[in-house]
């Protein structure tokens, strides 16, 4: 199949810079998975889709703010860090700016942070260098220093503001250098009617890394490769997911991050089992979604692995009409942007 059954044209002024006013402000196009059909409804609407029994499973990772900047100890000269993967205590690897102009060896010191250093200690692929830090608290650091890693398509600096908004009300475990941006539309008030309406809730792990971003360079979805991911599915929500499956219940799956955690823990059966590690799975049509009965997402790039795998809740053809309207309607897309629910 090829990568450019997936394209969709995006006029650039409809790509959100900024979250809406409210967590649940946003507009919300509903998807009916069997007939194709959709609506209009806002996010505030969200609630009226579950019922007592379903299973609703969240992404519960936290974005660490992972860019910090700094100079080089030898000229003075700028670099910026963007951390990636936490290799061990003070090691990490990062990408660098400008990565071909600093050698292994190289001492930069952390603006902002006297006696705050990384030295770098190898050289990897398109711009990542594996660093160590002087001290091991880096995330101490970066809670005090860094800045949050917006996508390359907000083109504007972090704000204040994106401390709060570019993250859900339920990160829990730090690891993440961008959004599971489905879950940034569910405010306290929505999360405490889900459990009033005994609605389980059903908390997954899947730290999204900086391959999110990386376009598909393939012409053929086959001849992709997807970047590892670190996951947890915890034995209480298999028990959870695997209890409303067997109920009759429906289990929603919000962002394409909870689904890529319950398909690679799928055991063939339409259940799932509990699990811990790092999963590259690739999901795109032919398959379908084996596990979750529908899906919470935002709007993606063209031609990403992320539309492919909304791709496989419904009909290619439905979801990229389904695009089409909301490019239509003015929808907000990308990270701060509206939302699909899939039903």
């Amino acid at each position: 199949m090829l990568v450019s059954r997936f394209d969709y044209h995006l006029p650039e002024d409809l790509i959100a810079q900024f979250p809406a006013t409210d967590r649940i402000g946003s507009r919300m196009m509903v998807l009916d998975r069997q007939t194709g059909r959709c609506e209009i409804r806002t996010f505030a609407n969200f609630t009226s889709f579950l019922e007592p029994g379903d299973c609703l499973v969240l992404n519960d990772t936290k974005v660490i703010p992972a860019r910090l900047h700094g100079r080089k100890a030898s000229t003075g000269g700028r670099v910026e860090m963007m951390l990636i993967d936490e290799l061990a205590a003070g090691r990490w690897n990062a990408l660098l700016r400008p990565a071909k102009r600093v050698k292994i060896g190289t001492r930069i010191d952390i603006a902002g942070t006297p006696g705050a250093s990384v030295e770098v200690i190898r050289k990897l692929d398109d711009g990542i260098c594996e660093l160590i830090f002087s001290n091991d608290d880096v995330y101490d650091l970066l809670d005090r220093h860094g800045s949050m890693p917006l996508p390359p398509y907000i083109k504007r600096d972090p704000e204040t503001l994106d401390r709060n908004r570019y993250q859900t009300i339920y990160a829990r475990a730090p690891g993440a250098v961008a959004a599971p941006t489905a879950g940034l539309h569910i405010d306290e008030a929505v999360l405490r009617s889900i459990r009033d309406m005994q609605v389980r809730i059903a908390p997954v792990t899947l730290h999204v890394g900086l391959g999110t971003f990386k376009p598909v360079s393939a012409l053929r979805i086959e001849d992709h490769r997807m970047h590892g991911e670190r996951y947890h599915l915890p034995e209480s929500s298999a028990e959870l997911i695997n209890r409303t499956k067997s109920e009759g219940g429906a289990v929603i799956a919000v962002g394409t991050t909870s689904v890529r955690v319950l398909e690679t823990c799928s055991d063939g059966t339409g259940m799932v089992r509990a699990g811990l590690g790092t999963t590259d799975i690739f999901l795109h049509p032919p398959h379908t979604a084996g596990i979750a009965d529908g899906l919470l997402t935002n709007f993606h790039l063209p031609k990403s692995t992320l539309l492919m795998l909304v791709c496989t809740f419904a009909r290619c053809d439905d979801v990229l009409a389904a695009y089409e309207l909301a490019v239509s309607e003015k929808f907000r897309f990308y990270s701060y942007g509206d939302c699909m629910l899939l039903k």
